[in-house]
């Protein structure tokens, strides 16, 4: 195991800057997810950490070692790819130790292994099979059995479950939970699907146009995001944001809406937001902070709207409406089975609402 030091991280393609200095440091064991939009710079240095593209600026260290011009087969390192790359003619056992054969380990070094992490992965019954006899979801877990034989300081995963059916999805995302809790290696892991992330990480890298917008444990982006980027990619459905100002109301302050609706604001934040009455700013309110319950609560604000679309989800039913050009959603009790064109009155949690400065993007 060792930990993974990224400074100043530069990769150019022409007059295209992928990924624009990032500093990240990676600590021994950990399990870090790269997050972010397709393009954004993940995949690309994910790959500079492998040695499969070129680092135009910038210094990457594995443990002790700079690494930045040392082949990938020297960087102790194991990556499990989007398209497992499993070899048609060999069974799963070959598949397996196909990497030890060349580095011409002994026989019976490779069985123990191979064994071992079979075992580990569920796979002990599969050995003798040729990839075209396994699911999607067997063909990962060979996948993944290639990279844990080899021992590595360091895990890399390229979006490893995009391929994969959504129940198949969550099944695996355990098994790579279940895999790091038990080796401990550091893992890096790259996705585009912040579900994967929040679920996987230690510490999520919540990347966009090729720089680091945060990092923090899942939760901390989740309640304190340090942009509008951020708020609005991380949770499912997203954060609601809307343009809104900022007005005196007494001794207190209150959202206005769009549609003229005012929101007060809990006494606990009326001296953190005072200063910004009368600037362009947005309102962030999660689909889970706005709700049928609660209405009449102290610091929950009574937003009454019309219903567009309703969706039920089981457990609860996700209310689409409109409020001014935005188009918001609540997470509401199902046994109301609200329809479309219904008057229906909301709960705004402003325990949990966030400014944005409209300009800067930036969380206030």
């Amino acid at each position: 195991m060792a930990q993974v030091s990224v400074d100043k991280i530069v990769k150019h393609y022409g007059d295209y800057h992928a990924v624009r200095g990032i500093d990240l440091t990676i600590a021994d064991g950990e399990f870090i997810v790269l997050v972010g939009p397709s393009g954004c710079g993940k995949s690309t240095m994910l790959r500079m950490i492998a040695g499969l593209e070129d680092i135009t600026d910038g210094e990457l260290r594995i443990g002790a070692n700079i690494v930045n011009d040392m082949p990938p087969r020297d960087r102790d390192i194991a990556m499990v790819f989007q398209s497992y790359a499993l070899y048609p003619h060999m069974n799963v056992f070959d598949n397996i130790s196909f990497g030890l054969k060349l580095r011409k380990l002994a026989a019976d070094d490779i069985r123990t292994r191979v064994e071992s992490a079979a075992e580990i992965l569920g796979l002990t019954p599969l050995l003798d099979r040729k990839p075209k006899e396994l699911s999607g979801g067997q063909r990962q877990r060979v996948a993944m059995g290639r990279a844990i034989v080899r021992n590595p300081e360091v895990f890399l995963f390229d979006e490893p479950l995009s391929n994969l059916d959504a129940k198949l999805r969550v099944q695996m995302r355990t098994e790579i939970k279940k895999l790091h809790q038990k080796l401990g290696t550091t893992t890096i892991y790259v996705t585009h699907d912040q579900v994967e992330a929040m679920t996987l990480a230690d510490r999520v890298v919540v990347m966009n146009h090729g720089v680091i917008e945060q990092v923090g444990p899942p939760q901390e982006l989740y309640r304190n995001p340090a942009t509008r980027f951020v708020a609005s990619f991380i949770g499912s459905p997203a954060m609601n944001i809307v343009p809104c100002r900022l007005e005196s109301a007494g001794e207190g302050l209150v959202v206005r809406l769009a549609d003229g609706a005012g929101l007060p604001i809990p006494a606990a934040r009326t001296q953190r937001y005072a200063s910004y009455v009368g600037k362009a700013l947005e309102l962030g309110l999660r689909p889970e902070h706005l709700s049928d319950r609660g209405i009449g609560t102290p610091g929950y604000a009574l937003l009454r709207i019309t219903v567009d679309v309703a969706e039920p989800m089981g457990v609860e039913t996700l209310v689409h409406f409109q409020l001014g050009d935005a188009v918001m959603c609540a997470r509401v009790d199902p046994e109301l089975e609200p329809a479309a064109g219904q008057p229906l009155e909301l709960a705004a949690n402003m325990n949990h609402m966030h400014l944005i400065d409209a300009k800067s993007g930036k969380v206030l």
